[in-house]
């Protein structure tokens, strides 16, 4: 048996506390939310989490969500206000060198490829735009994708290749890759199997299966087929295919907002409409093609309000972030009992 032990609860944003990121070595979490500012949080002397930096002056909206560089070296928010900032704190301190617009409304997801060449938005206006690193703090649009019918919820990057996948309103998760014969950007693969919208996606540590949360409070676990795959399931044009594998149902009782997937123990945490978080993990010696999964742990009340986003900590196995529309962030640590 395990539990979410309750390290820390902190609180400095005003209302509510939408996304929560940590910094590639695990040493300090970025926070956004309603209040326009960003706060970087590491832990002082006696080892408590404080709050070391405001960003203040970046956005004239609510920021949506917070994204570290791979290098650790840049944060891009994404905000209501149609724009992404990208803060550079390579000179100690940290500097928004640069706004990227285009959307036409709020951008609600940003996101680096692994390579860190590659950063992706997508937007209420229902697009997911790549835009290219280029020198002296310039990112020039690589592409604008239009494959979604509507809003676009969540974006993430595969963790080993610059392939990007989107959750949307539509019901649907889309893949996007480059076309390497002409440089283009393309929809390589369209995941259908959710009632309602798709609020988020993580891929597991190897990138070849894809978990997914939905407000038909269900999560959904996608796997890749390759071209020849010894299981038959059939490819087209040479890419891969997905198929959904397992489905995790009867657990979640409100839309679930969020969806972390852990690169080192391989644990999935869930974050919820209805205040709980919940700690899922694949039991040993089922199929790969049609694995199961069980319940570790349900923490009902982990907040006082909807729970928007989950997080586990890069590098430090079984420690959790986590924030709410109560306007609190969490650290958790999961301990055996």
């Amino acid at each position: 048996m395990v539990k979410l032990d309750l390290v820390q609860s902190i609180k400095k944003h005003k209302g509510r506390v939408w996304n929560v990121s940590w910094h590639p070595k695990g040493e300090s979490l970025a926070s956004c939310g309603e209040d326009k500012c960003i706060r970087i949080w590491a832990k002082d002397i006696l080892g408590k989490w404080s709050n070391k930096i405001v960003l203040t002056d970046g956005h004239k909206r609510t920021i949506r969500q917070v994204s570290w560089s791979p290098c650790g070296n840049y944060l891009a928010s994404a905000s209501f206000d149609a724009t992404t900032c990208i803060w550079d704190k390579q000179s100690g301190e940290f500097e928004c060198n640069a706004t990227l617009e285009g959307h036409e409304n709020e951008v609600k997801s940003v996101a680096w490829s692994v390579s860190g060449q590659f950063l992706a938005t997508c937007s209420r206006d229902k697009s997911v735009w790549i835009w290219e690193v280029a020198e002296d703090n310039e990112y020039d649009c690589a592409a604008v994708l239009n494959a979604h019918s509507q809003d676009v919820k969540r974006i993430i990057w595969h963790p080993n290749k610059d392939v990007l996948a989107s959750a949307s309103y539509d019901n649907t998760i889309k893949l996007f890759k480059e076309d390497p014969s002409d440089a283009d950007w393309i929809c390589c693969g369209t995941l259908v199997g959710h009632n309602s919208t798709v609020w988020s996606i993580a891929f597991d540590s190897k990138g070849n299966r894809l978990a997914s949360c939905s407000d038909d409070c269900t999560v959904k676990i996608w796997k890749e087929y390759l071209p020849g795959n010894p299981e038959g399931v059939v490819v087209t044009d040479n890419d891969s295919a997905w198929k959904c594998v397992c489905t995790i149902s009867g657990q979640h009782s409100r839309t679930i907002y969020d969806i972390s997937w852990c690169p080192l123990t391989g644990l999935i945490a869930t974050a919820c409409g209805d205040d709980a978080i919940r700690i899922f993990k694949e039991d040993e010696g089922c199929d790969e093609n049609a694995p199961t999964f069980s319940i570790l742990c349900n923490l009902e009340r982990a907040h006082n309000q909807d729970v928007n986003c989950i997080a586990w900590n890069p590098v430090v196995k079984g420690v959790l972030a986590s924030c709410s529309d109560d306007g609190e962030i969490k650290i958790w640590n999961l301990i055996d009992v």
